[in-house]
């Protein structure tokens, strides 16, 4: 299975990570570019640039100039204010503009924005044209497979999209009123994968080697995109790399290195937002990571509580030094 391109750019693993808002901040997405990320992409912001000089959205704009393709998802309803903030964006450094019609949070289907414009391929492809037309770097578009599940117009969306001369595609195998519930499909991402000549990733619930291997199977699809699976596993690229033959070596999950990672991810946060916004913002991290390790009930409930980076580090390097410290083995 070759690595697909984007445009001129051909990424270093089919595997790559979702745009998911309040978690793929610059520290989380160099972390998973650390560990095989084919590409990563901004948080999701907001296409009205008056909203920019809020401390959110500055953070969201916060760009890896370092890492290529730098990649900013904008959302939004209005095809002139898109393809202002697209060129924008591009400005600031984007070498790939990602536009946003697969986010079904409510505040966001209110505006019309997001998943919600699949209601409505006039528009659709108004703001395809028009986003297209104001840069001259590669746009891709991330979508669900349809509205609800009567209308799963996923393919027609797709067609469109190429039409538009979007450059690939990624496609959340859930419809808009499913939102994150149920099991994805992905019948109708292989539909839109046979409809279409540009690359199609997939995405919903993969967050296994074995998983990946029946999406790709599935799907046919160019590559997928891994979301909620990243979240305190940000190693989930090398897994599944590994799986896939695409790379020998297996993630290093020891004790110490998993330490390190940890305090490492943990002292980037601090340092990015600030102590006070990032030890809030370490919680749902140390949360998700949480998940994975062992024996880890009493260090979740006394690392989210406290109010300071320095002691966020502490009680991590405490859990460690501990005999049963460390990952969760599989049953």
């Amino acid at each position: 299975m070759p690595n697909p391109r984007i445009g001129p750019y051909a990424l270093t693993s089919p595997f790559v990570l979702a745009p998911m808002a309040g978690v793929t901040d610059r520290p989380f997405r160099s972390l998973c570019r650390r560990f095989g990320a084919g590409l990563t992409t901004s948080e999701m912001t907001t296409a009205d640039t008056a909203l920019w000089q809020t401390a959110k959205s500055r953070h969201r704009l916060d760009l890896d100039l370092d890492a290529e393709p730098v990649v900013v998802q904008i959302a939004g309803s209005e095809p002139r204010q898109l393809a202002i903030a697209a060129k924008a964006c591009v400005d600031r450094g984007a070498q790939i503009i990602d536009i946003n019609m697969g986010c079904p949070a409510k505040k966001v289907c209110r505006k019309l924005a997001g998943s919600a414009l699949m209601k409505d391929e006039r528009l659709v492809a108004e703001i395809l044209d028009a986003v297209v037309a104001a840069v001259r770097v590669p746009v891709t578009l991330k979508t669900r497979t349809g509205w609800d599940r009567a209308h799963r117009n996923g393919p027609a969306i797709a067609r469109i999209a190429e039409n538009a001369g979007i450059q690939s595609l990624a496609i959340h195998g859930r419809t808009r009123a499913c939102r994150y519930g149920g099991e994805a499909e992905y019948e109708t991402i292989a539909q839109i994968k046979a409809s279409v000549s540009i690359p199609v990733f997939a995405n919903g619930d993969i967050d296994s080697p074995e998983k990946s291997l029946e999406v790709l199977r599935l799907t046919n699809a160019d590559g997928l995109m891994i979301g909620r699976a990243a979240q305190g596993r940000p190693w989930i690229f090398q897994e599944l790399a590994f799986g896939l033959g695409k790379n020998r070596v297996k993630p290093n999950l020891e004790k110490n290195f998993l330490r390190d990672m940890m305090l490492g991810h943990l002292s980037e946060l601090h340092r990015f937002y600030g102590e006070q916004t990032g030890v809030r913002v370490a919680r749902k991290h140390l949360t998700w990571y949480c998940d994975t390790l062992a024996n880890a009930e009493e260090f979740r409930y006394r690392v989210v509580r406290v109010d300071s980076a320095s002691e966020q580090l502490r009680l991590t390097r405490q859990y460690f030094d501990r005999p049963d410290g460390g990952i969760r083995l599989a049953a």
